[in-house]
This record gives C-alpha cells, structure tokens and sequence, in this order.
C-alpha cells in the first residue's frame, strides 16, 4: 500500500468516526433506529480503515491522528449545528488539534522504513509486516 493511500484511508475513517460519534449523540441511547443504524455501519468502516491504515501507518501516529481529526471534525460539526457552544478558544484549540494532526503527518516515516532502536541499531521487519516482505 503505498503512503498516499493509508494516509487516505486514515483520514476517511477519522471522518466516519466523527460521524459514528455523532450519530451516537442522535441515537438516544440506541432508541432511534436511524442514528443506530449510522452509527453501527460508521463504526464498523471507521475501524476497518483505521486497521488498514495501520498496515502502512506507525500504531501510535495513526491512533493519534484518526482521534485527533474525528475529535475535531466532531465538535466543529456540534458548534456548527447549535448543539454546542462556540467560543474563541475551543476554535483556537480545534487549531490546534489540527496543527499537531499535521505535524505528525510531517514527521511519519515513509511506510516500510524502519527506525532505529536505541542502540542504533535497525530492528528487524515484524512478521506479517509490509516491510517484511
């Protein structure tokens, strides 16, 4: 899988776990069918994506950055709709969510490089692992 295409997957499933955490909102406790229904498919393709990012994407720079995105997309959507306050900081810390999101961005190594250990040595691919192949 080439780095383009986790990225993508990744950022697609963080926009469906903003939409999952939406619809969990709308679902009254799982009362209204239709929210229920979102939220089930939404969660299930957000995590699907997540795992498959994950195959090309570092564990730690992937979790953060689909929580990241799917937090943020998730409270702008709220203080868009009315159902939550806007004020000047929460907007200035959304920035900053999605700064950081960036950065990690900036920062992931390509997919299949491997990053050297403490004692400078480069570990060996992990089984299963795309740059085992």
């Amino acid at each position: 899988m080439t780095a383009r295409r986790a990225w993508t997957i990744l950022l697609v499933s963080a926009v469906l776990e903003a939409v999952w955490a939406t619809a969990l909102g709308l679902s009254q406790g799982f009362s209204q069918v239709g929210p229920t229904v979102v939220f089930a498919l939404a969660l299930t393709l957000s995590m699907i994506g997540l795992a498959t990012a994950m195959r090309a994407i570092p564990m730690g720079t992937a979790y953060a950055v689909w929580v990241g995105v799917g937090a943020a997309l998730t409270v702008t959507w709220a203080m868009l709709t009315g159902m939550e306050s806007a004020s000047v900081v929460k907007v200035l810390l959304l920035v900053g969510i999605v700064g950081c999101v960036v950065g990690l961005k900036l920062v992931a190594p390509a997919p299949g490089a491997a990053s050297p250990s403490k004692d400078g040595e480069t570990p060996a691919p992990r089984e299963g692992h795309p740059s085992s192949t």
